[in-house]
């Protein structure tokens, strides 16, 4: 029967016997106990070294320059293909011909259509010489008309003069006459007082009536002098108006003959400037007929294909890729981010197809990564949410490769402020952005310090 009973308990001591010895096992518990609290110390530890924060962002390399950004050559003119001189992948200088076109508008089908244009221009010409010797002519009998205005005017104000004096002299004779009746008037009262009281004689009194009648006469004749000198002066100042309209009215209607002059010449010279603008048109045109490379690069793909097809105005033939520009790398950031970004700001870049080791934390660590900095960001958001920041190659570090080409990929890490892993842990959890960090506030920071 087996032994189940609860009471029997047997002790066993193992020092006595020597498999247990050899078989003993260490406190396995404790030795686990030492490797967490390693670990804990070793995290903990990590967790206090410095962490680079940074904005990662993806983007496409670009040309610094935009006319050196791969682009496309324009027809000009509509026209029909006739001769390609260019193949895919071809190198061309600034000036090549790339393609010759014909011409499909009827209005320049005639081979003689500026030579034509020439002619009516030259006519045109002739129609205005004419017109400006009808315009001399003119202008002289104006000139002429005006200076016999100008004689008769001073004519007939010297008449005026004359006139004006005349008034006043028979004015100063109608004052004259005035007084003399009056002290005839007042003699003839006094021959009469004395007449009465018999101290003068009936002969004398009827002398002094004489006097006063004579010089009334003398008055009424005065007064019919000036009379008749102020009305020959009114009719030469009529006179003086009627000489001034009557030339004036000649002098406008051969100013009016002038200006219809001028303005015919005006319609022929506007008709001969028409005609130039169109023989120049004529002229640029028959050069649009060779499509040719607007700058050095090479040939990446013809837009067009075939002899005989026809391309319309403004239509694109062939895209070309400048061979001479520098490049620039353009990244989209989020909107939370963009306060943190500034002109000049170290950012380290990789390129697609070059191989890197990234520490993002610890830039200096890293391999395989570029220098740069922000030479310029949008003020406005783009089609695709997020703003536009443009890195150029940082001079002071590492040339980019020579193997990069327009239009690769590249990630961007824009480097910000320096701060503990903890901090950055607590921050990616919170979801809080990075730390607003300025170059300038660190050297007024430090600047004061310096001073304290």
């Amino acid at each position: 029967m087996l032994n189940l009973s609860k009471d029997n308990k047997v002790f066993i001591n193992e020092k006595i016997y020597k498999s247990f010895s050899i078989v003993h096992l260490p406190n396995i518990l404790k030795v686990f106990s030492y490797i967490i609290l390693m670990i804990f110390l070793i995290n903990l530890m990590f967790l206090f070294l410095p962490w680079t924060q940074n904005i990662r962002a993806n983007g496409t390399l670009t040309t610094f320059e935009p006319d050196k950004r791969p682009q496309t050559i324009n027809s000009i003119i509509g026209g029909k293909i006739e001769k390609w001189f260019v193949l895919e992948g071809d190198y061309v200088e600034k000036g090549d011909t790339i393609l010759f076109i014909s011409e499909i508008k009827d209005d320049y089908f005639n081979p003689d259509l500026i030579s034509n244009m020439q002619k009516q221009i030259n006519a045109k010409k002739q129609s205005l010489l004419s017109y400006s010797e009808k315009l001399n002519q003119l202008q002289n009998q104006y000139d002429a008309l005006n200076k016999n205005l100008i004689l008769k005017l001073e004519q007939s104000l010297n008449k005026i003069k004359q006139m004006k004096l005349k008034v006043n002299s028979d004015s100063i004779d109608y004052e004259v006459a005035k007084v003399n009746y009056n002290v005839a008037e007042e003699r003839l009262k006094r021959m009469e007082l004395l007449y009465e009281k018999g101290l003068k004689s009936q002969t004398d009194f009827e002398s002094r009536k004489i006097s006063l009648q004579q010089a009334q006469s003398k008055i009424i004749n005065a007064e019919n002098d000036l009379l008749s000198t102020r009305n020959e002066l009114i009719n030469t100042q009529i006179e003086y108006n009627s000489i001034k309209n009557d030339f004036t009215d000649k002098l406008s209607k051969v100013q009016s003959d002038i200006f219809s002059t001028q303005s015919a010449q005006f319609e022929v010279d506007a008709e001969v400037s028409k005609m130039k603008n169109s023989l120049s048109n004529y002229s640029i045109r028959s050069e649009y007929y060779y499509i040719t490379s607007p700058q050095s690069g090479y040939i990446t793909k013809a837009l067009q294909a075939g002899i005989g097809d026809i391309i319309k105005e403004g239509e694109q033939i062939v895209s070309i890729m400048p061979d001479d520009y520098n490049l620039l790398v353009e990244l989209y950031i989020d909107p939370i981010n963009l306060p943190l970004i500034q002109k000049g700001q170290h950012v380290r870049l990789i390129f697609d197809g070059w191989p890197s080791i990234v520490f993002s934390g610890w830039p200096n660590s890293s391999v395989g990564t570029f220098g740069g900095e922000v030479y310029a960001y949008d003020n406005f958001i783009s089609e695709n949410g997020k703003y536009r920041v443009l890195i150029k190659q940082d001079t002071k570090e590492i040339k980019w490769p020579k193997q990069l080409r327009v239009g690769s990929g590249a990630v961007g890490m824009m480097l910000l402020k320096e701060v503990p892993i903890w901090y950055e842990l607590w921050r990616q959890i919170n979801g809080f952005p990075p730390d607003f960090y300025s170059e300038n506030i660190v050297k007024e920071k430090s600047k004061k310090d310096n001073l304290k």
